[in-house]
């Protein structure tokens, strides 16, 4: 139980590290119309709210609810943990803490500090909601007031310009809208518990740090967050968590129903970042946080309204919440397309609701339980009370998986597996798409090869988080830019950023035993004398499965070129045409056919700071010296290692 703590805590910092009395509002009703916020809207709206304002879970006077919950396993030791922070000093995050940022480009130092800090807020609520003796109301009490305190809640990471640091500018951001909604919660759950001073002190925060600005963008009276209406993860997020406060503790429904007619405005920019086909180009990982959020938005609004506004009609979404199950290479194994570790699974609990909730029979994520203290106060509180998921009853038929491939056609995403009952351990993953996407990387052509459960040759994922990162020098990144990937260099340049860099699809076919893609990559590359750059995968599920990876390129005048392998596993040159990439108790064997020149193994390590254990090795296979012509073809097969 202890490790279950453990992972809650990780979990929030997790999450933090991606980020991180009532004003009369309707004095005019004119601006809303201007903001195409229709006024009856809010009216219907309004008529289906309770006087009363909620949040997830039941308060804490509802005992039967919580003594119920008290005697679930996951929830164990929580009482202990809460214990433990009684024992411990809340951590000092002193204003030059929050400078390191604005001064090194380092986001980890004081993230750590503030997730410490903010991940108090759930421990010691969920204790005393669970206890109800009183023993930990004055230390939430105290992490309350020094929450209160801060400067800003909003990340050094997203204040470069220090302006909410300085007080000049009321931004909301990933962190401080999620530190909203936990304190909203708590206020929420604790109700007469909490001493009133502390309650109207962070009802007071609430409206001046997220419910006032946020009026004021919705109203026109100041310039939108660019949040509002972009397509990424930072509009669900923030959507979510400046919605979920506001039903949580403001008394008037009227202005409630404000918050939920922009958050169904609003909410439309986040669904046009996927493709038709639920295509979700942030990653794995930011599929679990961004739509996981997006999924909180709905239900929060789907409780509060009874049913009767639901964010999950729209056909789109169920396409959306399909990506999780059809984006697993093989055995639990999943890309790490975009900023995303190579280790990213999708989250069990949003798997547990997304089958339950749209019937998709997914039967080994629907026998999980989504009853847990982990994550934030507000996301536990969701999955452990009952909700639109749990309300509904599993799908009579059950889904049979992916299938052998996955074709994410508007994206240019393949994923090709084995047949079900096959002796081959052999699935790939294949990328098209364009340099332009959210949390891009240059990877036009990418593609990944796992074996069993362990992909050796890979996409190694995202790096650790700098001021580089987001900024105009994140090309420089070595696992951002195209040498991180396996794709070639093309007169010793590598692939440019934008939308103009893609991959065109030429031809494919798809069978029950081969897998065939020919991609046009050449506009990634700008490189005047190139004529023709193909990339043709094949993959095969015939006998223990194999990949043959082609590149037909030729120019208008001798130029350099090669193309490169990624792999975090031990490696061997067994011949000078001949690697072989070591699993445990198997490999990968890579046999390497040239025309036009000699070529050349260079092994380089990737010298970037990533969430791995170590750092990635680049194969380089290049052309000996320049071509005009030329054809690299990779034929990648599974073999057995001896016992030895």
């Amino acid at each position: 139980m202890r490790q279950i703590l453990k992972s809650s805590l990780w979990s929030i910092l997790v999450a933090f590290f991606l980020v991180l009395g009532s004003i009369p509002l309707f004095q005019n009703v004119v601006w809303a119309e201007a903001e195409g916020i229709d006024q009856n809207r809010i009216k219907v709206i309004t008529e289906m709210l309770p006087k009363k304002p909620a949040g997830f879970g039941l308060p804490i006077t509802e005992r039967n609810a919580w003594k119920k919950l008290a005697q679930k396993d996951s929830f164990k030791n929580v009482i202990s943990e809460a214990e433990r922070l009684l024992r411990e000093a809340i951590p000092e995050q002193p204003d030059d803490l929050y400078l390191d940022f604005s001064r090194t480009g380092n986001r980890t130092r004081w993230q750590r500090i503030a997730g410490r800090r903010r991940g108090r807020v759930r421990t010691l609520v969920l204790a005393e909601c669970l206890e109800n003796k009183g023993r930990f109301v004055q230390a939430f009490e105290a992490i309350a007031r020094a929450l209160c305190s801060e400067r800003t809640w909003v990340m050094p990471a997203h204040d470069r310009n220090l302006s909410n640091f300085k007080g000049t500018s009321i931004d909301i951001d990933l962190g401080s809208s999620m530190l909203a909604w936990s304190l909203a919660t708590a206020d929420y759950l604790l109700a007469e518990k909490l001493n009133p001073d502390v309650s109207r002190l962070i009802r007071d925060n609430l409206e001046k740090r997220i419910f006032t600005p946020y009026t004021d963008m919705v109203q026109g009276k100041r310039t939108k967050n660019w949040w509002m209406t972009t397509t990424n993860n930072w509009n669900a997020v923030c959507l979510a968590s400046v919605t979920g406060p506001a039903l949580a503790v403001i008394e008037s429904p009227r202005r409630r129903a404000l918050f939920i007619a922009a958050a169904e405005k609003y909410s439309k920019y986040f669904l046009k970042g996927f493709t038709d086909d639920g295509y979700c180009s942030e990653g794995l990982g930011y599929w679990n946080y961004g739509f996981g959020y997006y999924i909180m938005l709905s239900e929060t609004i789907y409780q509060a309204t009874r049913g009767k506004v639901d964010l999950l009609g729209d056909p789109k979404v169920k396409q959306i919440s399909s990506f999780g199950s059809n984006i697993e290479i093989l055995n639990g194994v999943y890309p790490a397309f975009a900023d995303c570790s190579v280790r990213a699974q999708p989250s069990s609990r949003l798997m547990y609701f997304l089958s339950r909730r749209f019937g998709l029979g997914l039967r080994s994520w629907e026998q999980i339980e989504p009853v847990s203290p982990s994550g934030s106060l507000y996301q536990s509180m969701m999955y452990s009370f009952p909700s639109s998921a749990s309300s509904t009853a599993p799908s009579q038929i059950a889904s049979q998986g992916p299938g052998i491939r996955s074709w994410f056609e508007k994206a240019g995403i393949l994923l090709s597996r084995p047949r079900s009952g096959s002796s081959s351990r052999l699935a790939v993953a294949i990328k098209g798409g364009h340099n332009s996407e959210h949390h891009n990387h240059n990877d036009v052509g990418s593609f990944i090869v796992v074996l069993g459960d362990k992909p050796l040759l890979l996409d190694p994922g995202g790096e650790v988080y700098t001021a580089r990162t987001f900024s105009g020098r994140r090309y420089e990144s070595n696992v951002l830019n195209s040498f991180g990937h396996p794709v070639p260099i093309v007169a010793g340049k590598l692939q440019r950023t934008g939308s103009r860099a893609r991959g065109q699809v030429v031809r494919k076919s798809f069978t029950d035993s081969t897998d065939t893609l020919v991609m046009d990559i050449s506009s990634a590359y700008d490189v005047p004398e190139l004529k023709k750059l193909e990339r043709k995968f094949v993959y095969s599920r015939l006998g223990s499965g194999s990949l043959r990876v082609t590149d037909e390129v030729s120019f208008s005048r001798p130029c350099d070129f090669g193309t490169a392998l990624i792999t975090f596993s031990r490696w061997k040159q067994t011949s000078p045409s001949t690697l072989m990439v070591y699993g445990e108790g198997e490999a990968l064997r890579v046999e390497i056919k040239v025309t036009g020149a000699d070529f050349e193994i260079k092994p380089e390590t990737i010298k970037e700071d990533i969430s791995g254990p170590k750092q990635p090795t680049r194969l380089g296979i290049n052309l000996k010296g320049p071509v005009t012509s030329a054809l690299i073809s990779l034929t990648i097969t599974p073999i057995e290692l001896p016992d030895s």
